[in-house]
């Protein structure tokens, strides 16, 4: 266990103490290397301190706007649906419907907004519904927030998805050679 903390020091000090030599070849270029050549004179070239930047762990987002202080948000249900649990969803033009379970149903002056991949995709309204159009083959994931004004509200779990499309030059979808 030593050791293995020794060499991992040891590795983690050498750029430290690596040197930078400058000196010119026979064809009038200068070279920078970190081994001075034998033979050559060679100058050690003094290097600024390299730039650091201290990494902190992010703070947790803070809870959406509106959200009750006790946790309870005002729809007790909020899911997607129209979505297969365990299978891909098939869609060769990549488009298909997917619609918002809420219980209680949808308060007076609130809205929803489908996010693809984190990207709206329709303007916030009343629809429960929703037909997404050429959506990219593989994996996605898809949510819906309720909107009071322009402010979210609540947001539902992302629901991940993948979608199967057909290729067009697949070998199956070639029409056979004629005898």
């Amino acid at each position: 266990m030593r050791s293995a903390l020794f060499g991992l020091l040891l590795i983690l000090t050498a750029p430290a103490i690596a040197e930078i030599y400058k000196y010119t070849d026979e064809r009038g270029n200068t070279v920078f290397t970190n081994q001075p050549p034998e033979g050559v004179q060679a100058d050690a070239v003094e290097l600024p301190p390299a730039n650091t930047v201290n990494i902190r762990t992010p703070e947790p987002p803070p809870p959406l706007p509106g959200e009750q202080p006790s946790g309870q948000a005002p729809y007790q249900t909020l899911i997607i649906a129209g979505i297969p649990d365990e299978e891909a969803l098939r869609a060769n033009n990549g488009s298909f419907v997917v619609s918002a379970r809420l219980e209680p149903p949808l308060q007076r002056g609130h809205r929803l907004r489908f996010l693809l991949d984190g990207i709206p995709q329709a303007a916030a309204s009343t629809d429960t519904s929703l037909q997404l159009n050429n959506v990219d083959r593989g994996e996605h994931r898809l949510q819906v927030e309720v909107l009071s004004g322009e402010r979210v509200i609540q947001r539902s779990d992302p629901e991940h998805f993948t979608v199967q499309r057909v290729h067009t030059s697949s070998p199956a979808l070639r029409p056979r050679p004629a005898p």
